[in-house]
């Protein structure tokens, strides 16, 4: 008889990169969710641990796939110089590194910001997103509110920069949706800020949930497929 290979324990990790466990007393069936860098384990409150682990082991080397497609898809970090491109909500703005500034500031389709090492240079612009990024969003989010008629509903509206998520709705109603989701085009942002309104209606993925949101954007799968393609650029400045 074969030795028995001996269960893994929490902390998991998947090709090096940790295993968030999230339970939920909602949920009825176990889940692996894989994004660029992070590995998410759904899982209903009162699953053992074993059996999970169970699970995570027979999902392992399709999970390692993926992070390595995600890797792969991954470009390095672009040199923020005079007459770079920023992509905004569909837009292309042009980067100048004016000297004087105390702020980075818009004037129609150029960027100026003060001159600054790379890391100077990447924090400012990144303030000039976050602050162009919320009336944006919560606009969508206030939009979609509507549109479902769930805007009674619907709390605050504000920013994210978590690493594995574009956006949540809580069961107050509260919205956040991450501040990069500016940096794609307009119908993405526009998709996930309808993803967490419809949330408002129903708390939860089952199909009445996504009739909610094919009702108001029936070509739902093409914006969310090209989050999924493309994500991991848009936090790379």
């Amino acid at each position: 008889m074969s030795p028995t290979r001996p269960r893994p324990v929490p902390p998991w990790t998947v090709g090096g990169v940790p295993v968030e466990l999230r339970r939920s007393a909602r949920r009825r069936t176990v889940a692996l969710q894989v994004q660029p860098g992070a590995v998410i384990l759904h899982a209903p409150a009162r699953v053992p641990e074993a059996l999970l682990a169970d699970f995570l082991d027979a999902k392992r080397a399709w999970a390692e796939r993926h992070l390595q497609a995600f890797a792969a898809r991954e470009r390095p970090a672009s040199e923020l110089a005079d007459g770079a491109a920023l992509p905004f909500l569909g837009e292309t703005l042009t980067l100048r590194l004016t000297p004087g500034l105390r702020a980075p500031r818009r004037l129609g389709d150029d960027l100026h910001v003060p001159p600054g090492d790379p890391a100077t240079l990447t924090a400012q612009v990144e303030r000039w997103y976050r602050a162009a990024a919320l009336p944006e969003l919560r606009a969508l989010a206030e939009r979609y509110a509507d549109a479902l008629g769930a805007r009674g509903r619907l709390g605050r509206v504000g920013l994210s920069r978590a690493r594995t998520r574009w956006g949540s709705c809580t069961a107050s109603g509260d919205i956040r949706l991450h501040w990069a989701l500016v940096r794609a085009p307009r119908e993405v942002a526009a998709y996930v800020a309808l993803h967490e309104a419809a949330h408002l209606l129903e708390f939860n993925h089952s199909p009445r949930y996504w009739a909610q949101v094919g009702r108001i954007m029936p070509d739902h799968a093409r914006w969310r497929a090209w989050l999924k393609e493309h994500g991991a650029t848009l936090t790379t400045l």
